[in-house]
């Protein structure tokens, strides 16, 4: 098949890369003009083209000849107007899937996410399925136009152009710099993460690298009357105690582990003011808040996710073990020159 690949100097989307190469698929990677592809150049057989998402016309040529669509490419940053969330996001989404029926391509798996049915006011959810709604109110700008662009990739499906949509949770591995976990741990290298947990284990739901890949290519090569218009949840096995695993994650890297506890509530009540100050346009426009009722939510809540419809209509099975993944991320750290290169990119 010829692949197309969206978001592919990133950290998911260079693992799908590899993921359809290996399976000796022509694949086409789409990177914007800024971006860092020196990776990708050096790829044997890999093609590389310049585009953008809000570039009709590029989207145009990088969709000729495709069969199948891999989207990851997103707009994930902790800042930015509606607007721009929604130029990227939505109508970025709704152009390529456009450019693709039109060219003819017959598979559209776009990369989502369950922060598209988080809900401020929701509490712990355990072992939720694909039957939760949407919510009417979301955190922020990023959970907003992904469940709007994954409602779009999904109504878009029909008989020759089957779409569907992955939630991967928490994706991790080797290669990232600058996601959830590398993050993380640069606080905890600086001394400033606290613990969080308010004194109760927070169960939530990861997904390695490589069973998020394994879910794309299973999901593109499954019948379309099995996958077409439906969204998966995609995780590993474990269910985590996320507190536990920095604080093992911490011991393993010599790092200061989350001990210091601040009350939930105080914390709440400052995320909440950071996040009315960060309303400003100048802030809002230029850089991440320090803390947000978002990012409380990922750290407090237990949110764990049933994959077995993944299982039941495209054969999705998690492969890569937390502990197996686990050693393999600190054999890359220690290949790469070790935490603080690790987290330069993380803030």
């Amino acid at each position: 098949m010829k692949v197309l690949v969206t978001g592919a100097s990133g950290f998911l989307g260079g693992h799908i890369v590899d993921g359809c190469l290996r399976e000796g698929h022509h694949v086409r990677a789409l990177v914007r003009e800024n971006s860092n592809h020196e990776r990708l150049r050096a790829i044997p057989g890999l093609e590389v083209v310049r585009g953008d998402l809000r570039d009709a016309e590029s989207l145009r040529r990088a969709t000729q000849d495709i069969d199948i669509v891999h989207h990851s490419a997103a707009r994930v940053v902790d800042y930015g107007s509606h607007t721009q969330f929604r130029d990227t996001n939505v109508d970025g989404t709704r152009r390529l899937l456009e450019a693709a029926r039109t060219a003819g391509a017959h598979r559209f798996v776009f990369i989502s996410s369950p922060s598209a049915l988080m809900r401020p006011g929701d509490g712990d959810r355990l072992d939720i399925d694909e039957s939760t709604p949407y919510p009417n109110r979301w955190f922020n700008h990023y959970s907003q136009t992904k469940a709007a662009a994954e409602q779009l990739v999904l109504a878009a499906n029909e008989p020759a152009f089957t779409t569907c949509a992955l939630r991967p949770r928490g994706v991790w591995g080797p290669r990232d710099h600058s996601g959830f976990l590398p993050k993380l741990v640069a606080k905890m290298r600086d001394g400033r993460l606290p613990d969080l947990s308010g004194g109760k284990q927070v169960q939530v739901s990861l997904c390695h690298c490589d069973n998020a890949v394994a879910a794309c290519l299973r999901a593109a090569a499954a019948p379309p009357d099995r996958v077409g218009g439906k969204a998966y949840f995609i995780a590993d096995r474990e269910r985590t105690d996320l507190w536990a695993f920095l604080a093992t994650l911490a011991d393993i890297l010599e790092l200061r582990p989350p001990t210091r506890t601040v009350p939930l509530p105080l914390t709440n009540a400052l995320a909440q003011a950071v996040e009315l100050i960060w309303r400003l346009p100048p802030l809002t426009a230029r850089a991440a808040p320090p803390l947000s009722r978002y990012a409380m939510a990922l750290l407090t809540r237990s949110s764990t996710y049933n994959t077995g419809a993944a299982e039941r209509d495209f054969g999705f099975t998690p492969h890569k073990t937390q502990d197996t993944g686990l050693r393999e991320l600190l054999a890359w750290i220690e290949s790469t020159g070790g935490v603080e290169r690790f987290t330069k990119k993380a803030k």
